[in-house]
């Protein structure tokens, strides 16, 4: 089982590598000063499925906007 603070280093690691360093700073800014309920922002926010086919679906998208932006 990983600690707390491994577990803390990879997703930031995750999120910079998904979103860029500047995005994931921003995105742990907002998460911290917003009180929510996990579940409920999992339920209405996330797309359903598998942790891999949200993963092939946000690679897909990312693929088509850097297209659009050429």
């Amino acid at each position: 089982m990983k600690t707390d603070t491994e577990i803390k280093v990879e997703g930031t690691k995750a999120l910079i590598k998904a979103m860029g360093t500047v995005e994931a700073e921003r995105y742990i800014a907002l998460m911290a000063r917003e009180k929510f309920d996990y579940t409920k922002w999992r339920k209405t926010m996330l797309p359903e499925g598998s942790v891999q086919e949200i993963s092939k679906a946000a690679i897909q998208h990312r693929g088509k906007a850097t297209k659009s932006k050429r």
